[in-house]
């Protein structure tokens, strides 16, 4: 069995752990984690006991639930790779029929999303980039090199993957830059310097102010500045250390103020660049930086 981790995000930041299993070609995802969403629980120890619990009552009724049960090794959050239930896709279902309520229904939405979506699509997309020859193409820092990410991501999604937008955009009152401009704001932040953290943190908040496509411009870019520090630095940004809300909030701000969002990616900076786990984790996080 393969074990290559996703970390999915989804409901007030929380983790779902998942390992792929290589020889049938499914994710087995994390019983635990699970359990702690849709019991609304943070504390570790009183999730464990309470599937302890469930468990044994489904043992009793001879639920299928439990007889679908693996037990894999996985990285739990000491860092350690323990023992842990999991259960497939069909037995996760299963599972989300024994917590009714709005919390259980909410998660049953949200594991059976589909990957038909443009944005299932796209994402797998992503994950595809890493171990594809493109991702080493693609000029890193340039306007070419993100409209290259953009293309990949969304080539055959949208009819103007990869092409700087012809009209004006907005997001909750705030105009992007103009379309008529958007070339010459291009050629300026191209231009800018990328030598130290805090160039490139700024030259990734221009860009983000600039918006230069239609539809997906943060997950593109969120790629986009990960290369950037991987070839200046030998870093990439952890996204699972930045919450959701406060990376939205400080992205905001940053039009006017970027120390928030500055201080959240440089407290976020790793040197695990050359890392699959990594990738995906940035990927998950990125695309749920997005859902509404």
């Amino acid at each position: 069995m393969s074990n290559s981790k996703i970390s999915i995000r989804f409901f007030d930041d929380r983790e779902v752990r998942a390992v792929w299993d290589e020889e049938n070609s499914k994710w087995w995802f994390s019983v635990l984690d699970i359990v702690a969403v849709l019991t609304n629980q943070n504390d570790y120890t009183k999730t464990r006991n309470y599937w302890k619990y469930l468990k044994t009552k489904l043992k009793k009724e001879k639920s299928e639930v439990v007889s679908n049960t693996n037990r894999l090794k996985i990285l739990a959050p000491d860092g350690k790779k323990r023992l842990s239930d999991m259960l497939d896709y069909n037995g996760i279902i299963a599972l989300g029929k024994e917590f009714p309520g709005k919390s259980a229904n909410r998660f049953m939405e949200w594991f059976t999303y589909s990957d038909e979506t443009i944005d299932g699509k796209s994402k797998q997309k992503a994950y595809a980039l890493f171990d594809s020859s493109f991702i080493n193409s693609i000029e890193v820092g340039t306007t070419k090199g993100l409209q290259q990410i953009h293309a990949y991501l969304f080539g055959g999604l949208y009819d103007f993957a990869g092409q700087i937008r012809q009209k004006n955009i907005s997001k909750d009152g705030f105009q992007f830059a103009r379309a008529l401009y958007l070339n010459k704001t291009l050629n300026r932040i191209e231009q800018m310097p990328e030598n130290t953290f805090n160039e490139i943190a700024d030259k990734y908040v221009e860009m983000n102010i600039a918006h230069p496509f239609m539809e997906g411009n943060g997950r593109s870019e969120r790629i986009w500045l990960d290369l950037i520090l991987k070839k200046r630095l030998n870093k990439c940004v952890d996204w699972s250390k930045i919450s959701k809300d406060k990376y939205l909030n400080a992205m905001i701000k940053s039009s006017v103020n970027s120390s928030t969002i500055k201080r959240l990616l440089k407290n976020a900076l790793t040197d695990d660049i050359k890392s699959r786990d990594m990738f995906m984790k940035g990927i998950d996080y990125s695309y749920y930086y997005e859902e509404n």
